[in-house]
């Protein structure tokens, strides 16, 4: 089993930024990809960014492409999602998740995902 928790959201302006971490334990992590996903209310959950295990592959959904950066530490266990200009659209939930899939697929829905931390809320405010 793999334990997650994220960290690092709060209130923000449009325009400012900050940096999730999701924070691994359990298992070997480089055998897991990662991904984020976030809810925002009213809306599904849907798929942020991504690294791919092995290859380190990174993949984005078109809405964050260019302002938001996925990364991870292994020496830490740890993934980041650096967020910059952030606008009230990417107010949300902010959910890391862990799984052994790897490559384009990552990017599926949520439901795919093996493991899940309990949330960070993220607000942006104008």
């Amino acid at each position: 089993q793999v334990q997650l928790a994220e960290s690092g959201g709060g209130l923000v302006q449009a325009g400012g930024s900050l940096r999730l971490s999701c924070a691994a334990s359990g298992r070997t992590f480089t055998g897991y990809s990662m991904g984020w996903f976030r809810q925002a209310p009213g809306k599904e959950r849907e798929f942020v960014a991504a690294i791919s295990r092995g290859t380190g592959y990174l993949y984005y959904a078109d809405s964050v492409k260019g302002r938001f950066t996925v990364s991870r530490d292994n020496a830490k266990n740890t993934m980041y999602l650096e967020m910059n200009s952030l606008s009230p659209d990417d107010t949300a939930v902010y959910y890391c998740a862990a799984d052994r899939r790897s490559g384009a697929q990552l990017q599926n829905p949520y439901y795919a995902y093996e493991y899940w931390g309990q949330g960070t809320q993220v607000t942006v405010s104008s």
